[in-house]
């Protein structure tokens, strides 16, 4: 790997959008990226992969007890409550995760120790999602003394690259009954996700009885699968999103057969589907099956879809803040829970799990006053 270099990069323009700061808070706004920006860097600095972040974990909980904080841990998993919390109040979640994915090959330079930059954080899960990460600590850190019309709740996920079951599955039985709504950290370049589409993958198999191609003998199973891949073709869900449309089916896989003069007794093939808010994944499987005669075997159940629900105060408060609103095809722990969310964060989803990894510094500036207008105007609902 290459030695760490100094980077100059041009630096864009920062937005001159409307925000709600107060003219003493701009003032502090230099301090506040500043630490954001080195907080990240170190959190770059210490490898955090999917089921390892007992590290990153220790760290940040030491952070939050040096500001006179007590964190919760749940496993490698970190929960703060900010310091006037009401129990009869209704609670906010901020949401992002710990972990990272393995590097990609062909980083210019390591990944752990990546060059510096006036304008850049370089490095393993800048992007994906420390950004969100840090955004969201400097927004909780900002109103963690402040009386709002809601508790706000910092839970720091560990395992959501791998749909690990000790990350959110695990927090969320902890705090199923406590969080009342939620914002999930990841880049999305600060654009609110209000609905993001789930994922079933099928593995289809029809069964025949093999013979001689020459003497028409068996019954051949790749047939069995033409004929129940054109059913699946034709099925259309009766249920419509008002933000994600049609469930949409579609196969993109076949295999059969040995030989050129064998019938086939076996034929596989693969359904992918992308499920939204108004089925589970169980009820799409229980749709399919009595379709065809081939066995459906779907990979997953858990990979379901999730919606902001119209008229709720996150989607009120997004509308009257003007934030671009779009659907991901995207998933994240926002499957995991089962109360209302968007996912927003600094950033752009095109870079993650990319080589030579990054975010702009003025993207983590965009994220801190993005979370917090949006937290303010929510709480004045």
């Amino acid at each position: 790997m290459k030695k760490n270099r100094r980077i100059a990069v041009q630096t864009r323009p920062h937005s001159n959008g409307p925000h709600l700061f107060t003219p003493e808070f701009n003032t502090t706004m230099g301090d506040y990226i500043y630490a954001t920006a080195n907080l990240l860097r170190k959190l770059v600095s210490i490898p955090s992969f999917s089921g390892e972040e007992r590290l990153r974990s220790d760290f940040l909980a030491d952070f939050f007890r040096e500001k006179g904080m007590a964190p919760e841990r749940i496993g490698n998993n970190l929960v703060v409550r900010n310091r006037y919390y009401d129990k009869i109040k209704p609670t906010l979640m901020l949401n992002s995760h710990l972990d990272t994915v393995q590097p990609a090959v062909g980083y210019t330079f390591d990944p752990f120790h990546p060059p510096v930059s006036d304008t850049h954080i370089y490095g393993l899960g800048s992007n994906d999602a420390g950004a969100s990460v840090v955004t969201l600590i400097q927004t909780f850190l900002h109103f963690y003394d402040m009386r709002l019309s809601f508790n706000l709740l910092l839970a720091l996920s560990t395992e959501e690259e791998n749909s690990g079951p000790d990350g959110m599955r695990l927090l969320w039985q902890q705090l199923s009954e406590e969080v009342d709504m939620a914002i999930i950290g990841e880049p999305t370049g600060m654009r609110a996700a209000v609905g993001e589409r789930g994922l079933l993958v099928i593995d289809g198999e029809a069964r025949g009885i093999s013979g001689h191609a020459a003497r028409e003998e068996g019954k051949n199973a790749l047939y069995i699968a033409l004929e129940d891949i054109t059913t699946l073709r034709s099925v259309r869900f009766e249920k419509s999103s008002p933000t994600m449309g049609e469930v949409k089916l579609t196969v993109t896989q076949i295999h059969a057969g040995t030989q050129h003069n064998v019938v086939p007794d076996r034929c596989s093939f693969v359904v992918d589907i992308r499920p939204t808010e108004q089925y589970t994944n169980r009820e799409i499987m229980d749709i399919l099956q009595p379709l065809v005669k081939s066995t459906l075997t779907a990979r997953s159940l858990t990979n379901r879809s999730s919606a902001t629900p119209s008229g709720h105060r996150l989607m009120d408060g997004v509308h009257r803040m003007g934030i671009g609103t779009y659907t991901s095809p995207t998933t994240s722990d926002w499957m995991r829970i089962t109360c209302p969310a968007i996912k927003m964060g600094p950033g752009e989803s095109a870079r993650s799990h990319q080589t030579d990894e990054f975010v702009l510094i003025e993207e983590l500036e965009q994220g801190i006053k993005g979370y917090i207008d949006l937290i303010t105007a929510l709480s004045k609902q």
